[in-house]
């Protein structure tokens, strides 16, 4: 079993920052890969970034170059550095940790104002 905690959500005005953070506890060490997708209201769920075991990353187009995605081991912590936001970015973000199956957090609402 993984347990999934985020933060860091919040309203921040074009172009700002925010860091998301999930905490994740129980069988860490069986996570193959952690990724962040976010929903907008009437919208599918979207892959955002993801981080493997290894450190490889990726991201969907839209965030590249905005967004990076990173982990800290020895806190078995996952964040979501999330520069220049547009509008476009307001959704609830959440993070997925898998394992043999996926783990999801409860999710943050990051909204971003023009």
């Amino acid at each position: 079993q993984v347990q999934l905690v985020e933060s860091g959500g919040g309203l921040v005005q074009t172009g700002g920052s925010l860091r998301l953070s999930c905490a994740a506890s129980g069988s860490t060490f069986s996570i193959i890969r952690y990724s962040w997708y976010r929903q907008a209201p009437g919208k599918q769920r979207e892959l955002v970034a993801a981080i493997s075991s290894g450190g490889s990353t990726s991201y969907v187009d839209s965030v590249k170059g905005r967004f990076t995605i990173s982990i800290d081991n020895a806190k078995n912590t996952v964040y979501l550095q999330m520069n220049s936001l547009k509008p476009e970015d307001t959704a609830v973000y959440y993070c997925n940790a898998l394992v043999y199956r996926d783990y999801w957090g409860q999710g943050t609402q990051v909204t971003v104002s023009s």
